[in-house]
Parts: C-alpha cells; structure tokens; sequence
C-alpha cells in the first residue's frame, strides 16, 4: 500500500511538473506573438509614416456635414508663446523644424456634392517643395508644425465656411495649435478665413490684421515670373529711359489725377499705361497696357523694365502681384502704401532695394527721385536682383524661404542674423562666421605685433618697450621697409622679455605689414605704425579683448567715414570726427591673420599692385576687403582722438602731403568700381570697457589707464 501510494504521488508530481511545462511554453509562444504583433504594427506606422503624402493616384473623398459642430473663430492675439505649442518643437533629437503634411484628401459637400477645394498647381508645388525639403517629416508625432493639404493660396476661390469644417477634420488639428495655413491673396469681401490659432502665410497684410511674430507676410506670386528669363545678364544696374513707370490699373481711382499732373509736368521722365481704350481679343486684356495719350502699346508686365523706379501703390485688385513682378524686371519699388506689410520684412531690408514713400508724397516724387545718384541707383539694382533670385523667383524658393523664417523664430539660437540674410551670395560661405571660428578666440595665444617702419629708429623703440608690458603680447616682428639701409643690430634694440625678430624686405611697399610670414604664429595681428606710441598698455590689452569677441573683424583705434558727394558725385574719404564710421585704419588695429593671406594671394583686380605703386590706401583696401566677405562693419575701441605726437609732425609724413586726402577718396571710388559695389558698412558703435568713467575705485577696474577725450 505504501509503494502504490508513493508511485501515486510520484505520478502526481510528474503531472504536475508536466502542466507546469506546458504553461510555461504557452505563456512564451503567446510572448512571442504578442512580439511579433508589435513588431508588424511598428512595420505598419512606419510604412504608413514613409508614404509620400502627395499621391495623386489614391485620394480619399471626404464628405463635409452642412451642420458645424462648433463656431469657428480667428484668434487675432495670438502669439507664438501662447498659441504655438512649442513643447512639440525639438522633439527625437531634432535641433530644427519638422513639418509633417497631410496626405492629399478630397472634400466632398454633403448636400451639394461640390469639391470644396480644388487643389491648384500652385499649391501642389508648395506642398512638394515642402515634402521635399529638410523640414520635411513623416511622422506627425515628431512634427513641430502641420501643413494642411486643403488648398486655401485663393480665398476668393474657396467657401470659407466649408473650409473651415474641413480644416477642423483634420486629425491634428486641435483648434489650430502648430498648424500653418498659405493664403495667399485675401478675399475681396474682407472677410477673414476663421483659422482658429493656425499661422497664416498670407499676403496682402496691412497694420490692423498682421499679427506681428506670429503670422508671416509672404509675397502674391505671379505665374507671369515663369516667363521672366534670368536678366541679370544683360541687365546693366543703370537708370533707364524712364524714370518712373506707372501702370494705373494697379493704382487705386483716387491716385489717377494726381499721377496724370505727374506725367504732364515730366513727360519725359515718367511713363504711365493704362487699359487700352480698343481691346481686341480677351487675351490682350490682361496682357497688353496702353499709354493711350501718345498711341503706343506695352506688354505686361514687362512693361517694367523701361523704369529705373516703378510705383507700387494701393488698388483695388487684391491679386495683383506686381511688387514681385517689378523686382522680376529689375526695376526699382517705389512703395506707396502705408500700413502695407512687406513681404518677409521680417528679415529682409527693402530700404536696400527700394525706396518707401508716404501716399501723401506722391505728387512729388520726381523731385526726390532725380536726386538719387547713380551708385545708389547701381547697389539698389544689384541688391534688388540677389533678393529676387534667392527669395521670389519661385514658389520653391517663397516656401523655403517661409520655413526658414519659422525656424527662426522657433529656434532663435539657430537663425541668421540680419546682415546675413541681406547680404548678397558672392562671397556667402555660411550662415554663421565666415572664419569658421569660435565665438571667442582662446586667450592663451596672445597677439603678434607687427611695426612697419621705414627710418624712425627712435620712436620704434619707444613703441617697443611700450609693447613689451602688454600682458597679451605674445611677440613682436618688426618689417624693416628701407632697402638702402641696414636695420640696427638686434643688440641696440631695447632689451624685452618677448621674442622679437626683424625682417628686411626686397621692396618698400605698404603691402609687406600685410604679408602672412610664417613667424606669426598667433590668430590675432596687431599692425601697428612706428609712430604710434601713445596707446597706453591698458587700451591695446584691451583692444585685443574686444578682437577676442569679434574674431571676422577689423577691431582698432583710428577710425574715418565714407560719404557720398553730391555735387562731385564721387565718394569722399572724411576723416571729421562723426558719430559714424565705416573704416579702422590699420596703422593701429587687431585682425585675424585670414585676412592676410586674403589680403595677399586673394585681392580683388588690380588693387594691392596699385596701392604699392601709389603708397596709398593700404588700410582702405583691407577695410574692403573684409567687409566685402563679412558684410560687417569694424569695430572702434576706446574714445582717444589724438594719434599724431607732437614729434612726429614732419615732413616725411605722408598724411603731410595736400594730395594724400585727395588720393584717398580716389581710392574709394576706384575700389568700389573694381568690386562692383561699396561694401563698407556705416556703424554709430564704439567698444569701451564695463566701468570707464564710472565713478567706482580704480581697485575695482580692469582697465584704468584707458585715454580720454
């Protein structure tokens, strides 16, 4: 009895030991399936977040409701921080914008079986040029914003309350958060489309309905650019026949009679079009403009490039799209609106290639407009083309354009600054410093002080040993420019803790302070004459803390200023003291050692020959040359005036010469010829340190021995 029930219990523990085998196996096959599952619906996201979203071949109808569930409203003060979730923003590792686009959807009225929008060729092109560019993202759970595939570019031609239902279907719509809407021309009766927080990418603003940082003024495109071939060829960025064009069915009623006193009073200068009063086919109507009092007949819009300015004003057709138009001919915007909004003013400086006006002015203009000089005439010609070419030219180029500002404001640290946007693309190298350096150069490296000197042996000494107590002088090469005399011995030179070296060159030209030699070893060049021995120790330490932070620049101590003349329509070389200026002369002045092999192997035409030749304008010509690539001003450090020392004023001076204020405004104008433009930049900045003059012990200042006015 014992033995059977031991062999019970033994087959019992055997069962059991067998049922737990069993359901271990089923817990891990059911384990595996539900793997496998998971497996297959990532597959299926992930084939679904791949699909393009502009098949054409396969677009879902959807029906819309007559019936609105709820009242749809336009939140006019929304701004970024509260109607944006930017929490969305960067997400997945993304330091940049993510747009995802609804795949293409047909929506249907219920009641009346009519597509609701129609999807133009236009907006197709922007939802590719999206689709295709680096914002573009798949998965709408890693996007920052949404870009609806219901084509809103023509309000005039969608029914506002139809599209708003359909906007509202969206499945991320979420009362407009993160979304953005192209609505390109307004609709005539003024009423706005009701897009809840969603941005509007719209044109047409004016003052009262643009909502500043949150909306984006974008330009009216105009099929009619397409047939515009690339004219900066032949285009000669000079004034033309025209003065002024004026095409007067683009021009409000009210503006006519004053503009036909306009055209009486300067039938010369200024051409106005209008409808022609015998129209012979349809086609001729949009496309052929008249100047009815003399009988001739323009084709439109290339009407355009007969004017050096044209008149872009108020009218009644809101989409019109001749201020793209006018930049597509080269053609000067005269802009007479006043609220208007300009398109992407947010970034771009339309005072660089057009001239604004108040409607009020208009009946004067021609006045003003003859007064404009040639050269200004020429950069805003050029700058006008670059705009055009890199922003208008095409729906690709406006969308692209439009994200990036976007970006901008949703990721600050990563825009351009101004300067950046408007510079043209001749030497663009990057967005951020064209030297590709830190922010702030390392310290460790001090500066090389390199004296051009000729014969002064005792106030190159004196500058010497004022040199050696700066603590960020690493060393000191001086460039011995006479090739009739020997340089003193290194033993009468004043005996200095910094290394120093002396080197005679073949041939005396103003060039050679400029020369890259290979014994400069440090980042930061201090060219300094061999008079200029009254900075003290604590301004060139200083002057080299503020090179620190503006590495591109040319950062120094005498500074002068460019002015156009009027009356000699030339440049003029000022060196009056202004609250302006453009140049930092190099006879005292830090820059980075880039700019020396620039300024050697990489100068513009003719220039560093001539400057040789005429011992003259050195200091101009690597003034332009660096704001050339930069298109940045230089920096003035420190208040002091005075840089001539009583025992230097002799004759040997060049600045002695009565020709050499002549020769130096020359220089101006010969150089702006060879680079095609001025690209000095006007600044009202001058770097002083934290507490200069500040009533505080000089204990607790850094740099005490800074000189006054």
């Amino acid at each position: 009895m014992k033995k059977l029930v031991a062999s019970i219990n033994h087959r019992s523990e055997r069962f059991q030991t067998s049922i737990s085998y069993i359901i271990i196996l089923v817990l891990a096959i059911s384990s595996v399936c539900i793997v496998c599952d998971l497996f297959n619906l990532r597959d299926e996201v992930g084939r679904h977040n791949n699909k393009v979203p502009l098949d054409l071949d396969h677009v879902h109808e959807i029906l819309l409701s007559s019936g609105s569930e709820e009242t749809r409203e336009r939140q006019d003060n929304c701004r970024l921080w509260d109607c944006v979730n930017l929490y969305r923003c960067g997400q997945m590792g993304h330091d940049r914008l993510t747009v995802y686009v609804y795949p293409l959807q047909e929506y249907i009225d219920e009641t009346s079986r009519k597509t609701i929008s129609i999807l133009t060729r236009e907006y197709y092109q922007i939802l590719e040029a999206v689709v295709s560019s680096r914002y573009y993202t798949p998965n709408p759970n890693e996007a920052c914003l949404f870009l609806p595939s219901i084509d809103t570019l023509n309000g005039n031609l969608v029914e506002p309350s139809a599209v708003e239902r359909a906007l509202a279907m969206q499945n991320h719509w979420d009362n407009g958060e993160n979304h953005i809407i192209f609505n390109m021309i307004p609709r005539v009766d003024l009423s706005v489309l009701k897009t809840d927080r969603a941005i509007v990418l719209g044109g047409g603003f004016d003052s009262w309905s643009y909502r500043t940082g949150f909306d984006l003024a974008i330009p009216i495109f105009s099929p009619s650019q397409q047939k515009v071939a690339d004219l900066s060829a032949k285009s000669t960025h000079l004034p033309r026949k025209n003065i002024l064009v004026i095409v007067l069915p683009n021009v409000y009623q009210k503006y006519h009679r004053n503009l036909q006193i306009l055209v009486d009073d300067n039938p010369n200068d200024v051409l106005i079009v209008d409808k022609c009063i015998a129209q012979e086919t349809e086609f001729s109507k949009d496309t052929i403009r008249c100047n009815n009092s003399r009988g001739k007949s323009f084709e439109y819009p290339r009407v355009y490039e007969k004017g050096t300015f044209c008149l872009y004003s108020h009218s009644g057709n809101v989409e019109k799209s001749d201020l793209i138009e006018i930049l597509a001919y080269n053609c000067i915007p005269l802009i007479g609106v006043d609220n208007f909004v300009l398109p992407f003013e947010d970034v771009l400086d339309w005072s660089l290639f057009s001239i604004r006006i108040r409607e009020a002015e208009i009946h004067s203009i021609v006045k003003k407009l003859r007064k404009v000089s040639h050269t200004k005439i020429f950069e805003l010609q050029r700058q006008g083309r670059w705009v055009y070419n890199r922003y208008f030219k095409n729906l690709n180029a406006i969308t692209l354009t439009a994200l990036e500002i976007l970006e901008n404001r949703i990721f600050p640290h990563r825009a351009r600054s101004i300067m950046d946007w408007n510079k043209p693309d001749d030497n663009y190298r990057s967005t951020f410093n064209p030297l590709f350096l830190p922010v702030i150069s390392p310290k460790a490296q001090g500066f090389t002080a390199v004296i051009l000197t000729y014969d002064r042996v005792e106030s190159l000494f004196t500058l010497i040993q004022k040199l050696a107590m700066v603590p960020s002088l690493q060393s000191i090469l001086v460039i011995w420019n006479n090739q009739n005399k020997m340089p003193p011995h290194l033993s009468a030179f004043p005996t200095i803790s910094k290394p120093l070296k002396v080197i005679q060159t073949r041939a005396n030209k103003l060039s050679n302070r400029f020369y890259p030699y290979n014994e400069i070893e440090t980042e930061a060049i201090l060219t300094i004459d061999d008079d200029i021995n009254m900075l003290t120790t604590d301004e060139l330490d200083f002057g080299y803390e503020v090179w620190r932070e503006f590495p591109d620049r040319i950062v120094g101590f005498p500074s002068r200023i460019h002015v156009w003349d009027n009356v000699s329509m030339h440049w003029r070389y000022e060196s009056e003291w202004t609250n302006q200026i453009s140049m930092v002369l190099t006879g005292a002045a830090f820059h980075h050692k880039f700019w020396s092999h620039m300024y050697t192997y990489a100068m513009p035409g003719d220039i560093k020959d001539w400057v040789d030749q005429h011992m003259n304008c050195e200091d101009i010509a690597m003034n332009f040359l660096v704001a050339n690539i930069t298109n940045k001003p230089p920096i003035k450090v420190t208040p002091r005036k005075k840089f001539k020392c009583p025992e230097c004023t002799n004759t040997e001076m060049l600045s002695a010469d009565l020709n050499h204020m002549r020769e130096r405004s020359a220089c101006i104008d010969r150089f702006a010829s060879i680079y095609g433009r001025v690209p000095l930049r006007s600044v009202e900045f001058r770097a002083d340190p934290v507490l200069f003059r500040d009533n505080f012990p000089e204990k607790l200042k850094r740099f005490n021995d800074v000189g006054n006015l």
